[in-house]
Order: C-alpha cells, then sequence, then structure tokens
C-alpha cells in the first residue's frame, strides 16, 4: 500500500478520488519522462514519487467547475 492515505490527500469535501487518482497519474507519467529523457535512474518507482509531491505540497489539482462539460 502506498502511504499517505488518499483521505489525507483530499484537502476540500468537493474534491473526489478519482480526480486525484488521474492527477496522480499524470505526475508519474510527467516524472517517468524526465527521468528517461535526462537518462536519469530514479531511486523511487514515480508513482511513489507523485504521491508524495502532492502529500508534501510540491504538486496540486483541482476539480473542473462543471462549466467545462458540454452537454
Amino acid at each position: 500500500m502506498i502511504y499517505p492515505a488518499v483521505s489525507t490527500l483530499i484537502k476540500e469535501e468537493r474534491q473526489c478520488r478519482y480526480s486525484l487518482v488521474i492527477a496522480v497519474a499524470k505526475e508519474a507519467r510527467t516524472i517517468a519522462e524526465r527521468a528517461n529523457n535526462n537518462k536519469e535512474r530514479l531511486s523511487e518507482k514515480p508513482i511513489k514519487m507523485a504521491v508524495n509531491a502532492f502529500s508534501d505540497g510540491k504538486a496540486v489539482y483541482s476539480e473542473p467547475d462543471g462549466s467545462e462539460i458540454e452537454e
């Protein structure tokens, strides 16, 4: 299991777990691509680094306000 818990990463009541998962996955891909481009070897898995970035406040995400969704 990856720590910290999801409930500690969700700061506001209106934030959902799905958005957090998507944001963490995008951050992990960015970390992996950056390391690959720089030919670096990572000491931890990108997903763990991304979760830690959100936990430490180095990365943030926000919920769409609903106006972006077209019917």
